[in-house]
């Protein structure tokens, strides 16, 4: 299983992300300070850490240089959204960085990015009668093999990591999409017919009313 550090201060915070990445199906421990982070950096082994700047003792930076020093990916996770810090960060060796506030499946969407990055996604993924192989994109139904286009299979991933968890078109258009949703068009609501059709999904991909869509499971 995945097993990712969050190092955060604000324990509201840092349990509220622990819930939804468990949630995901990752393993996750808490540091709240610096120094506590690298100790469990020392001691233990991680497959990624999320990582705020302004710590206890010691900071974001100096905890980034323990991480780099074993080959962990870190996510900086911030309020501190300035250019001049971000730009530090990224400077520094860090693979992402997430500004407060954020939106629970954008994080989730760049943590799967960064592992995948480093080839550290589970390879195999189940939901009722399909499986989703992460290394060749491969999925099947019933043991056989789904044509699914680019983004349909990522918009499966987004739901995977996101089941039970009610999301908006907006959310799901800047996962998938990259860009900023407008509101108009049907982009969303036609991929997410089509995969549900291909997938025999229908009963189990729900929309919300005004919101967007959940997957139910």
């Amino acid at each position: 299983m995945i097993k990712i550090l969050i190092v955060e201060d604000e324990e509201a915070i840092a349990n509220l992300i622990r819930m939804n990445l468990v949630k995901a199906g990752y393993q996750c421990e808490l540091a709240f300070d610096g120094e506590e982070a690298a100790d469990k950096i020392a001691q233990k082994s991680y497959d990624l850490i999320l990582l705020d700047i302004m710590l206890p003792k010691l900071n974001g930076y100096e905890v980034l240089e323990y991480a780099k020093s074993v080959d962990i990916p870190v996510i900086f996770l911030t309020a501190m959204g300035e250019t001049q810090q971000k730009v530090k960060g990224l400077r520094l060796g860090a693979e992402d960085y997430i500004a407060k506030p954020f939106e629970i499946a954008e994080l989730l969407a760049r943590v799967e990015t960064v592992l995948r990055r480093y080839k550290k996604t589970e390879q195999k993924l189940r939901l009722y009668d399909i499986e989703i192989d992460t290394q060749s994109r491969r999925v099947e139904r019933g043991g056989r093999e789904v044509d699914l286009t680019i983004k349909e299979y990522e918009l499966l991933l987004l739901f995977l990591r996101n089941k039970n968890r009610a999301l908006y078109r907006e959310t799901i258009y800047e996962s998938v999409w990259g860009g900023e949703y407008s509101g108009a068009g049907r982009t969303v609501d036609l991929h997410v017919q089509r995969l549900k059709k291909k997938l025999g999904l229908e009963e189990h991909i729900t929309a919300i009313y005004k919101v967007g869509y959940r997957l139910e499971v």
